[in-house]
């Protein structure tokens, strides 16, 4: 007897759908799967029966087929274990064919028939949705953020008899109620106000967040550079529902628990300096998402900047520039968002001491040469905000506490405002940093004043047109910040000193 399910396996950041399908004929016996199935798949054999077995359905000894359609999309993990079951369960006549029309299928069985969780919930739902399917059905630990889209009832499964029951109508399941959203406000980061001095640091910190500019901070040891950077993820505005939707199914995907429900706040991602090109920006045999997809919507802070492989960071020029992540194989040509704020940290020299009053710096002027060659100048194109952070004072130390997150936060949430009234709330332009060449002729004009003032920079500084640009959206953002509607001298005073931090090394 030939029976069909739909099931779905993780491909990229999506969940593709696989077809099994079940051949029960009378011959040798044997259990064969077809069809591109990886080892995990092809063990699914053995967890299948041993599932069935526990729950009380007898199997004959027969020939059977399992085919997985499409041939050439390979199928990974423990995806189809609950769709190969009960395809298997119809085949043999214990289901009848009708009972698995219209549903989607995904879980890891148990040698007991427990139903455990995997990856991709989310993905899979929406791939339910596309498919125009009635029901999907899911562990009950991916139920959460799968409910979370509220287009199609999820049904959460705790074992393979449930399954059963629920298909033949004996003991129907209710669907999972979408979760109520309610966007994290930031309470749970450290407060801006922790930190002693570096006014300079915190308005850079301040400007970054308002328009979503990238950030590099400069300074010796012990600065707070590191301090600043874990203070930025509290200033972002909370994300919405379609950030959290798309931040959610990211990590569903890369994650060794499911989520529960959608993510609340934005990410913080701090990978190690000796992360691979494929762990920054995904890669694999069968892709999947990186540091700087797993940032999107949220911060990718980069501490030690000059440590990173060389390759690794330039291979971050692509999402900083356009926003996402292009990943080619032989089989599949894959797209990974990756739209964050690159926020990085490094020391002026090998010792760190470089220009700070209370050591010598012993590097001799070759080495801090190399060493701040180790990153390259596109890169550091690409970054808007350069800023120096010296080291703290005893006396500032001892000062008061300065503004709060929350209010620095307030101030920029003014801001982001605007730019969702300028923009229209275009999907491609979220904040000024985002703007292409088109609005940022509309929206960042400057009066004579202002292009003087920007030719001198471009001169002085030896700015690149790339750079330019990166001025204007700064100024831009600044402009907001001080709740006027056109860039005034003053701003773009502010936005190139951002850009002065003095690479040269000091004779």
């Amino acid at each position: 007897m030939l029976a069909r399910a739909i099931a779905a396996t993780p491909w990229g950041i999506e969940a593709r759908p696989v077809q099994v399908e079940v051949d029960v004929q009378n011959g040798m016996p044997q259990v064969q799967i077809v069809g591109l199935a990886d080892a995990a798949v092809r063990e699914s054999r053995e967890r299948v029966r041993a599932a069935i077995k526990n729950c009380g359905f007898d199997l004959p000894p027969r020939s059977v087929i399992i085919n997985l359609a499409p041939a050439d999309l390979r199928k990974e993990g423990n995806h189809l274990d609950l769709a190969i079951a009960l395809a298997l369960l119809a085949g043999y006549g214990h289901l009848p064919q009708e009972a698995l029309l219209g549903r989607l299928l995904c879980g890891e069985l148990g040698l007991d028939g427990a139903i455990r969780s995997v990856r991709g919930g989310l993905a899979i739902a929406d791939l339910g949705h596309r498919l125009g399917v009635r029901e999907v059905l899911l562990p009950a630990q991916n139920a959460p953020e799968a409910s979370a889209l509220g287009s199609v009832p999820v049904i959460p499964l705790s074992g393979l008899a449930e399954a059963i029951q629920h298909l033949l109508g004996s003991a129907p399941l209710a669907g999972v109620s979408p979760p109520a959203f309610a966007a994290d406000l930031g309470t749970h980061v450290p407060d801006l106000s922790e930190v002693r001095g570096q006014e300079m640091a915190k308005r850079a910190l301040e400007v970054a967040a308002a328009g979503g500019h990238n950030l590099l901070f400069m300074g010796p040891p012990g600065s707070g550079k590191t301090m600043l950077a874990r203070r930025l993820p509290g200033l972002l505005p909370p994300l919405s529902l379609g950030e959290a939707i798309a931040v959610t199914k990211i990590h569903s995907l890369v994650a060794e628990e499911p989520p529960a429900g959608l993510m609340h706040h934005r990410p913080f991602r701090s990978p190690h300096t000796g992360t691979s090109t494929a762990g920054m920006i995904g890669g694999g045999s069968n892709p999947r998402p990186g540091e700087a997809s797993l940032a999107h919507n949220g911060v990718l802070f980069l501490d030690e900047l000059p440590e990173f492989r060389r390759d690794t960071l330039e291979a971050l020029r692509q999402p900083l520039e356009e926003g996402f992540v292009t990943v080619v194989r032989a089989r599949a040509r894959l797209i990974f968002p990756a739209r964050f704020s690159l926020l990085a940290a490094m020391n002026p020299c090998p010792c760190g001491h470089l220009g700070d009053p209370r050591y010598d710096c012993r590097c001799p002027p070759p080495l801090v040469e190399r060493y701040r060659g180790r990153v390259s100048g596109p890169l550091l194109d690409r970054i808007d905000l350069h800023v120096e952070v010296p080291a703290v004072s005893l006396k500032e130390l001892r000062s008061s506490a300065g503004e709060s997150t929350e209010r620095v936060a307030g101030r920029i949430a003014s801001a982001r405002t605007v730019q969702l009234e300028r923009f229209g709330r275009a999907k491609d332009t979220p904040n000024n940093a985002t703007m292409g060449p088109e609005a940022l002729r509309r929206h960042c004009t400057v009066d004579p004043a202002g292009r003087t003032l920007l030719d001198a920079a471009f001169e002085k500084l030896g700015l690149s047109a790339r750079a330019l640009d990166r001025v204007l959206k700064v100024a831009r953002t600044i402009a907001d910040l001080a709740g006027s509607a056109e860039i005034r001298a003053s701003h773009l005073a502010e936005a190139i000193q951002y850009r002065s931090l003095d690479r040269r090394v000091p004779r």
